[in-house]
């Protein structure tokens, strides 16, 4: 199976002021940054997942995909869009991370994979703790034409869409740190740049 990797990042960062939570830094690294430097090496292919300008992304080196459904619905929008960019590789899946989750596994695709076989499902969703992140989860290409019936319908909630396809749950141990730990404010991305500062 080819799965290629698509890092969400449409979102319009209201928490964080506004700012673009993909070139927030941390650590003297920007968010994206740090996502490419964990999520390149598991896959076959990467892509951000952005609206508006896209040269603001050079720097990273990837191709930018928008959403092309209007109005910035949220991430099933995002997954749509890699799902396209990925079927017109020849890819078999995508998996996605979210831009403002730093400490996200290094083992996250093939442990997503390994839920889908186990389960026999088509799609699998990462969680800690017991709890679901819908955001980080495997998609098969095949299942995009289904995806933008639903999100043509209203659909917004990338958890009960996933559930209502079949989706494998996999569960990722928290160490010190929480692997799923996101940034939504400032002072979330202090307390990253703590806990940065903790492991090193």
């Amino acid at each position: 199976m080819e799965i290629c990797g698509v890092i969400l990042a449409g979102g319009q960062g209201t928490r964080a002021g506004g700012r673009d939570k993909a070139l927030m830094r941390l650590g003297g690294c920007s968010l994206l940054a740090r996502a490419v430097e964990r999520l390149s090496p598991q896959v076959a292919a990467l892509a951000l997942n952005a609206n508006g300008d896209p040269a603001r992304f050079s720097a990273a080196g990837l191709p930018v995909i928008p959403d092309t459904v209007p109005g910035q619905p949220g991430p099933l929008a995002g997954i749509l869009a890699g799902m396209d960019w990925a079927a017109g590789r020849g890819a078999d899946a995508i998996v996605t991370v979210a831009v403002d989750t730093p400490f996200f596994p290094c083992d996250l695709v093939p442990r997503l994979h390994l839920a889908t076989e186990t389960a026999h499902a088509p799609i699998a969703l990462a969680t800690s703790h017991g709890r679901p992140h819908p955001t980080f989860g495997l998609w098969p290409v095949a299942l995009r034409e289904e995806l933008r019936a639903a999100l043509a319908q209203g659909t917004r909630r990338v958890r009960l869409w996933a559930e209502a396809h079949g989706a494998a749950m996999a569960e990722f141990p928290a160490g010190r740190i929480d692997p799923f730990f996101n940034i939504n404010t400032p002072e979330d991305l202090a307390q990253a740049e703590a806990l940065l500062q903790a492991v090193n």
